[in-house]
């Protein structure tokens, strides 16, 4: 008998393991980058695409470091057949796009295509006080994107145009607003801060970088409207006390938004209810959820075992402790659960 090939029976076994774990490859998403250009940007914008997997790849861990755990992907993976709605997904302050990867793998699995966009002057390491405030430049840095990847002819094929949403999670809330419709008044926010006096953490934010709340520029107040956003989903947003009216009167595609926590546990700067800006009660067609117990910060990515340690050392802000009874994969969950049911994934 012909003696065994080491080299057939190595190729065999890497071929086992790799059927053996083809049943989960569903579950991680594709994932790719696009360097954006954008007019009202110096620099190329950073993005990131997710989407449902036809032909897997190599396997990715994105936004992993010693605090936060990573999302695992097949980088540069074929997509799936058909056209899939599209998710733009907006970081909070001091956020980036990677570390939202729970949340656009999350709606993959569910078959939807998600875009994310770094925006400079309000991500990980680079948030300004006063360069938060540019609230036209996060809504025009997803318009961009969102340009670039409709103009690529590796991605645009795979996108369903009639199903665009804009998605975001504090200030990136206020930024899938924007995009959905609302405009703010520069006088109302500063109002808000004088009432709250101090009481504010948006408004200390903005305090501490020595930001005169009256003299706020003109485009705090722009209409960012892109009428490709068929609907906009919004976690905790910023700036909701200091929406206009009118503008959310003419609001009319469906809205959903997400409380994380309840009582003390809910970040006054992002309640949307009736005992604190309102919002919910103010558009046309919205839908509210609340998930409890959560705080604000339970949105961010799963941490470690040593991240309250690492936080705690370097005098950050708590953000991988959460309320008593919360368990924040399941929060995630909910989420995920949430805004798949909305977009009717």
């Amino acid at each position: 008998m012909r003696p065994s090939c080491p080299v057939a029976l190595l190729l065999a076994g890497l071929l086992s393991m790799a059927s053996a774990s083809e049943p989960h490859a569903q579950s991680v998403a594709g994932y790719d980058r696009l360097d954006v250009r954008a007019d009202h940007r110096a620099d190329l914008l950073a993005a990131s695409v997710w989407y449902p997997v036809g032909t897997p790849t190599y396997r990715g861990l994105i936004g992993d470091n010693p605090v936060f755990r990573g999302t695992p992907v097949f980088v540069g993976a074929g997509i799936a057949e058909g056209r899939h709605p599209l998710v733009l997904l907006s970081h909070g302050s001091g956020g980036n796009m990677d570390s939202l990867g729970w949340l656009a793998s999350g709606l993959v699995e569910d078959g939807a295509m998600v875009l994310a966009v770094n925006h400079p002057g309000s991500t990980s390491g680079d948030s300004s006080p006063r360069r938060s405030l540019r609230l036209a430049e996060r809504a025009a840095d997803l318009g961009a994107a969102l340009d670039a990847l409709l103009a690529d002819p590796a991605f645009a094929p795979f996108v369903d145009p009639g199903r665009i949403a804009a998605l975001g999670f504090s200030l990136g809330g206020a930024t899938a607003l924007n995009l959905a419709g609302m405009r703010l008044d520069a006088d109302a926010y500063a109002d808000y801060c004088e009432a709250l006096d101090g009481r504010a953490l948006d408004c200390l934010f903005f305090a501490r970088g020595g930001v005169d709340l009256r003299a706020l520029p003109a485009s705090f107040e722009a209409d960012m409207r892109d009428p490709r956003i068929t609907s906009a989903i919004a976690v905790d947003p910023a700036f909701t006390y200091a929406a206009s009216g009118e503008s959310l009167a003419a609001m009319t595609l469906p809205v959903l938004l997400i409380s994380l926590g309840d009582g003390e546990d809910r970040l006054p700067a992002g309640d949307v209810g009736p005992d604190g800006s309102d919002l919910t009660g103010k558009l046309p067609d919205v839908r509210h959820e609340v998930i409890a117990p959560a705080s604000h910060f339970t949105f961010l990515a799963p941490c470690k075992p040593a991240g309250s340690a690492i936080l705690a050392e370097e005098a950050e802000d708590p953000v991988c402790d959460d309320p008593p009874g919360t368990r924040r994969e399941q929060v995630h969950r909910a989420i995920v659960d949430r805004v798949a049911a909305f977009l009717g994934l």
